[in-house]
């Protein structure tokens, strides 16, 4: 019994059966005097909160990685790039416009330079406003000219936030067909894309980007390539 049950049913007891009967007010005004009297059981019970849903996240995302593997790993409709056979599957999550995926980028491709077994799936994740997902529909569309990597590692070198102006820019820089790229923006498999990286990211327990999963293994936040290389090499012993 957590010490804010105890308190209540000693409360309760301590009282004359008659006085039991209470109206709802009442026991809204017994209660915020036990809470000013003992404030440290406020504390208690964001504790057994914060333990309840991290248990239920944790539940989430070892469902998805059980369950959904294919879906994360497989999916048909996510660029892939790396080792296209590889033996280990690393899928990253990103945004255009977070500065820490641009880093990401750089680790990532250190780690595709270390080792040709390693295939990487890219999941678009734009949650940093209108730009993001201007550019992250764009550069799904790209597949259709057969530029998805160079469109990509394009727009994670831009100097300066990605909007549609310099997404396109830069589409017209590396020869991309802009009629036609707009155009595919639109096509359903874009929209599915997103839409699945968000469902992912939600039952994986992701708040921000980047995010990777390499194996069983989480890892949110921006890592460097010996960890990469580390996560992927626990992830082949496995």
């Amino acid at each position: 019994m957590t010490r804010l049950a105890a308190l209540a049913l000693s409360t309760l007891l301590a009282l004359p059966a008659a006085a039991q009967n209470f109206t709802e007010e009442e026991i809204k005004q017994l209660a915020l005097q036990a809470i000013l009297e003992n404030p440290e059981i406020v504390m208690e019970a964001v504790g057994i909160l914060q333990q309840r849903e991290q248990a239920e996240a944790q539940a989430s995302a070892r469902t998805t990685l059980d369950e959904g593997r294919a879906l994360l790993e497989r999916d048909e409709n996510a660029p892939v790039l790396g080792n296209p056979d590889g033996d280990v599957t690393v899928v990253e999550f990103f945004d255009y416009n977070c500065p820490y995926c641009r880093r990401a980028a750089e680790q990532v491709a250190v780690l595709l330079e270390r080792d040709d077994n390693v295939r990487v799936v890219y999941r678009e994740w734009p949650i940093l406003g209108e730009g993001s997902v201007f550019a992250a529909r764009a550069a799904l569309a790209s597949r259709e000219q057969g530029m998805y990597g160079e469109f990509h590692e394009a727009l994670m070198a831009a100097r300066s936030r990605v909007d549609e102006p310099v997404v396109m820019q830069i589409a017209e820089e590396i020869g991309l067909d802009l009629d036609k790229l707009r155009a595919d923006m639109e096509a359903p498999e874009v929209q599915t894309h997103i839409e699945t990286t968000f469902a992912l990211a939600q039952s994986l327990g992701f708040s921000g980007t980047p995010s990777f999963v390499i194996g069983d293994a989480l890892a949110p936040g921006l890592i460097d390539a010996d960890q990469l290389v580390e996560l992927v090499e626990t992830a082949r012993e496995e």
